[in-house]
């Protein structure tokens, strides 16, 4: 059964939905960027129904100043109390869960690796976090590398070339920023999420979109922080799964997760 609530933070009242099911592990979904607790094409809607017709109870909410909650929006670096106040509010809507496990896409991602010990979340499913830092209208360095790699390999780049038919001075930005390399310093978001998930090596999943700018960045970060955690690369370039199969497996992966003791 779906049911609305309600509930506090800070102040502001803050609206989240459950799909109530008899289970005693939950799943808190977290939105991603200012998306409404749905998800990017009801994605997260439909992932709720199904997990808890199979038993999973699911919580999802919008955080302060999205959708139907009151107050500023703060971001995704300012929304641990929100991430504490759902997650206590799932407990009270569903007091049979004793374990309580989370997903988030993109910086809701993030924002779980960095809150969630304080919210008393135990397992969490991440996927394609966050971690770009760049302020500019170009996508990240790691994921322009990947793409000029792939694009030189096709001589229908080099005939382009020839002709006149690419753009130089984009492609002279791009090269710039392709040749920068992303902080590895331990204040950056890839080291605040590897010092937050330390010792968590057994709870945690990372999920990546293969061919996704924002998954390609964190794996980039990954490598340069010489860290290898557990994750799972789905095979698409949708950072919000929406093909039929990308979902199937994104769920076949969270439930795994749930189901371990």
């Amino acid at each position: 059964m779906r049911r609305i609530t309600s509930f506090t933070c800070s102040g502001e009242t803050l609206f989240g939905t459950l799909d109530d099911a008899p289970g005693t592990t939950g799943l808190l979904i977290v939105s991603g960027g200012n998306e409404i607790r749905i998800g990017a094409h009801r994605g997260m809607a439909l992932l709720a129904a199904r997990l808890a017709t199979a038993g999973i109870p699911v919580f999802r909410y919008d955080r302060r100043g999205i959708g139907d909650s009151t107050g500023e929006n703060r971001g995704f670096e300012g929304s641990g109390d929100d991430i504490m106040a759902a997650a206590a509010a799932f407990r009270v809507e569903a007091p049979q869960v004793v374990r309580l496990a989370a997903f988030g896409n993109c910086d809701a991602a993030t924002s779980l690796a960095l809150f969630h010990e304080a919210a008393g979340i135990e397992t969490l499913i991440l996927s394609n976090p966050w971690v770009i830092e760049e302020d500019d209208d170009l996508p990240p360095a790691a994921a322009i590398r990947a793409r000029y790699i792939e694009r030189l390999r096709d001589p229908a780049t080099w005939l382009r070339l020839i002709k006149g038919d690419i753009d130089l001075g984009k492609l002279f930005k791009g090269l710039l920023k392709a040749s920068k390399s992303n902080s590895q310093e331990p204040d950056s978001l890839a080291g605040r999420i590897r010092k937050a998930l330390s010792g968590h090596t057994d709870t945690v999943t990372f999920v990546l979109a293969r061919q996704d700018a924002t998954a390609i960045a964190f794996a980039d970060a990954c490598r340069r922080h010489g860290w290898a955690p557990q994750t799972h690369i789905i095979d698409t370039a949708s950072h919000s799964f929406a093909r039929t199969d990308d979902a199937a497996e994104l769920e076949s992966v969270i439930r795994t997760q749930l189901a371990r003791d």
